[in-house]
């Protein structure tokens, strides 16, 4: 035999209830002997409870709400039933709302509610919707018959959530069910007192009743039918990427259930767990799958099975030096909330006994600070015991399961995976049965705290990274289609999911946490809402999603002054932008040490050598232990072309000309020939070195004249430095009789930087420079006599969004 339960969404409407008896037939046909349990329609009890209070303050606007309750069971039995079988129907349903009408007015006459009228008024949810599905199931060929289980589950007076009588209830169903031959319909959530008073049995209680009725009739199994396929890895509201959880154990389930998984109710498994009978939970509208089954045994292939939460707690702390050694000061503690009817969630005491803190609902918060007060005035009047603090806005995350136990390294990756995402945990419970540990975060944290564990536990083979870009231009348009491009190859051989959820440009801007496609992300920006930093500010730290990476590929200053608060709100930030890097050196440092002092990462590889390991291989020299001696370098693209393709039939201005068509120089090329982007580069590489350099201290010997750099306009600059022609010619000529070149070089040496126009000879390593690739020369304690070479393009949008895109994926490395 089965006991099969069925939910409020599954019989909340017509479309519903004809999901329930198809479900119902399926057993039938297949000769399963079974019994059904159902709850209130959907939102049906909240609505009896609101009456109620209505009532009971003497506003009759109870009577509204009660037609809506009578026309919407009306209409689904006219609905679902013949029109000859109507009328019984519509005549037990009209006796039902008349008892109750009847109940509310001697509520609003008296303008009192007690529990025991509460109880009486809440119970008609239950009795409404088991006498429709019975006609309903009778209508459909069907023998089956209403039963109202108040006369079974017997319960003491303790309304609102009324304890059973296990005996006599269990006699009592094997009583009723050994003489009925019809399927019974049976009302959830209810029972009565010795008194015969109606009782209830807590919300969620119908899941119960089923357990019971289950338990006293020894049956095959009891489905909880609902409209989630089942448990789930985390609460699909919340985690994008959960799946369903096949099989749980019975203390796996209840742990989930306490901790905000509200897919059963957690006293429903403690009859069938005695017996051993399976509970399953399924989804009526996907019956063909198989649900969760809980058992005695979990067969979870992950070490943790599943991920819950409460999102709203308050937190309490009794601290004080008479806590420390003193007996029974927990017992007078518990005793005075429970005296008090306060639940408490969760509890953590420290080791010194200093210090207890436990989490309560928000409501009960200053009862549970009074209660305390008033059973420890006088240790606090001699100041033994502190005033109690409450710290609200809270939530408890959970992780359960039982292969936890004994399984060295969950502690830690629970908790690297909270401190990479910066979320602060305020206190931590785990029993001594390492099935739970529990953790207090902030609430604006819970999502991404479940988001990250959810990924850390049951998606660590596949990580995704959220990214927010600003500029569009040459390089951020690049980096947008390299990603496109690597999509597949990373989702593939990489396990990784870079999601572009932020983009704006100079002037617009869009956010989707799902992911903005990026294919065509054009268009959707054009739709966008208009840019203002601080708005893209807001909205990254109202999304606050984990594993997030902020891209800088503008060249803004503006845009430098919310690094700290990108970093402060624990994302990490790639940029090719060197404003940050090269201005002063406080500025630097206050970045960097923000940084390290979040735990996320602040990477600038292409503010030097584009797409070149620079930075990066400087860092690992320094380690390693390794000592700098000189850093040589050739840092400008634009200006290796010209001094490599500047020749005696090719003068410098036809050179400069020819970089600024080609796109190889910025739109005035005096930008590059004034050397302060090479003097800002190696700035940036002596301050990687642990100098506290300024940009003044960096010597910067100009390539042009000072009339070349006043010229009024390109037409004049490029006349006068036309003029100039045969004085450089000279030099280079010079220059080449010697079997000498001219390179443009940045030195770092004995704490100092400088940039100038230099010469090389044969044996030096600049001297075979070509096209416009950069060149960086490390000489170190190590490579003293073979200096490091670093060579390769240092300029264009390819090469720079690309170190870009591998600095981003340096990031979704460290976060695995």
């Amino acid at each position: 035999m089965k006991v099969l339960k069925f939910g409020g969404t599954s019989v909340g409407s017509a479309e519903g209830l004809e999901r329930v008896v198809h479900v119902v037939n399926n057993a039938c046909r297949h000769k399963i002997a079974i019994a059904v349990v159902v709850s209130a329609f959907n939102d049906v009890t909240d609505q009896l409870v609101h009456m109620g209070s209505l009532a009971a303050s003497g506003n009759s606007g109870y009577k509204t709400i009660l037609d809506e309750i009578r026309k919407r069971h009306e209409n689904i039995i006219t609905a679902m039933v013949s029109a000859q079988e109507q009328s019984g129907l519509l005549a037990d349903i009209g006796l039902l709302i008349s008892e109750l009408r009847d109940t509310l007015h001697g509520v609003s006459l008296v303008r009192d509610m007690t529990p025991k009228t509460q109880d009486c008024i809440s119970s008609f949810g239950e009795r409404f919707s088991a006498t429709v599905l019975a006609g309903v199931l009778r209508s459909m060929g069907i023998d089956a018959e209403y039963l109202d289980m108040r006369p079974l589950i017997k319960t003491d007076g303790h309304f609102g959530s009324a304890r059973v009588n296990m005996e006599a209830a269990y006699q009592n169903i094997q009583r009723h069910f050994s003489i009925r031959s019809a399927l019974q319909v049976a009302t959830g959530f209810i029972g009565s007192s010795s008194r015969n008073e109606t009782t209830t049995l807590g919300r969620g209680g119908s899941d119960y009743t089923a357990a019971l009725i289950g338990t006293a009739l020894k049956a095959e199994e009891v489905e909880i039918w609902t409209d989630v396929d089942g448990f789930m890895t985390a609460d699909p509201r919340k985690v994008k990427k959960v799946f369903s959880i096949e099989s749980l154990s019975y203390e796996e389930a209840m742990e989930l259930s306490h901790f905000g998984a509200k897919v059963i109710y957690p006293p429903a498994l403690q009859p069938t767990s005695g017996l051993s009978i399976p509970v399953r939970v399924k989804n009526t509208f996907h019956p063909e799958f198989g649900g969760t089954v809980i058992g005695r045994k979990s067969a979870s292939a992950f070490q943790v099975t599943g991920i819950s939460s409460i999102d709203q707690i308050a937190l309490l702390r009794v601290e004080g030096s008479g806590l420390i050694g003193v007996a029974g000061i927990s017992g007078r503690l518990f005793s005075a909330l429970a005296k008090n009817g306060i639940s408490v969630i969760l509890i953590s005491q420290a080791s010194s006994e200093h210090s207890i803190c436990f989490a309560v609902s928000p409501q009960t918060a200053e009862a549970a600070q009074k209660a305390i007060a008033d059973e420890f005035h006088l240790e606090m009047l001699a100041g033994q015991v502190d005033p109690v603090i409450i710290e609200r806005n809270l939530s408890i995350v959970a992780v359960v399961g039982e292969n936890m136990r004994k399984t060295p390294g969950i502690s830690g990756r629970l908790f690297q995976a909270l401190g990479k995402n910066g979320v602060n945990v305020a206190a931590i419970a785990q029993g001594s049965s390492e099935l739970n540990i529990s953790v207090v975060v902030p609430q604006a944290d819970e999502s991404k705290a479940l988001n990250a564990l959810h990924e850390a536990f049951f998606l660590s083979q596949t990580k995704t990274l959220n990214l927010y870009l600003l500029g569009k231009g040459l390089i951020g348009g690049t980096l947008l289609k390299q990603m496109l491009q690597q999509a597949k190859i990373l989702a593939g051989s990489c396990d990784l999911e870079m999601k572009l959820v932020g983009l704006g440009s100079s002037k617009k801007m869009i956010f989707d946490e799902n992911g903005i496609p990026l294919a065509t992300w054009p268009k959707i920006l054009e739709e966008g809402e208009p840019l203002r930093l601080p708005r893209f500010l807001e909205k990254i730290k109202a999304l606050n999603l984990p594993n997030a990476v902020f891209a800088d590929c503008t060249g803004s200053e503006d845009v430098i002054g919310i690094y700290e608060d990108v970093l402060s709100s624990n994302i990490s930030i790639v940029t090719p932008n060197k404003i940050a890097n090269s201005g002063a050196y406080a500025r630097y440092k206050q970045l960097k040490d923000c940084a390290a002092r979040h735990s996320v990462k602040f990477l600038y590889e292409t503010n030097v050598g584009a797409g070149l390991p620079v930075i990066s291989t400087l860092h690992d020299l320094l380690a390693s232990g390794d000592r700098i001696h000189k850093i040589e370098a050739v840092l400008s693209g634009t200006l290796s072309f010209i001094f490599n393709t500047v020749s005696h039939d090719r003068p410098l201005s036809t050179v400069v000309r020819e970089a600024k068509n080609a796109g190889l120089s910025e739109p005035d090329p005096r930008t590059d020939l004034t050397g302060l982007d090479v003097a800002r580069k190696i700035l940036i590489l002596s301050r990687e070195t642990g100098l506290a350099l300024e940009p003044g201290d960096v010597v910067l010997e100009p390539i042009l004249s000072q009339a070349c750099l006043n010229a009024k306009n390109l037409e004049s600059f490029f006349k006068q430095l036309e003029s100039e022609d045969g004085i450089f010619e000279k030099k280079r000529a010079l220059l080449e009789n010697k079997n000498q070149r001219l390179r443009y070089i940045a030195s770092l040496e004995n704490g100092k930087a400088s940039v100038a126009l230099k010469s090389a000879g044969p044996d030096d390593p600049f001297y075979s420079l070509s096209g416009s690739d950069n060149m960086i020369v490390f000489t170190t304690e190590r490579y003293h006599d073979r200096p490091l070479v670093i060579k390769g393009p240092g300029a264009g949008a390819e090469v720079t969004a690309a170190g870009v895109f591998a600095d981003i994926l340096r990031i979704a490395n460290y976060l695995s």
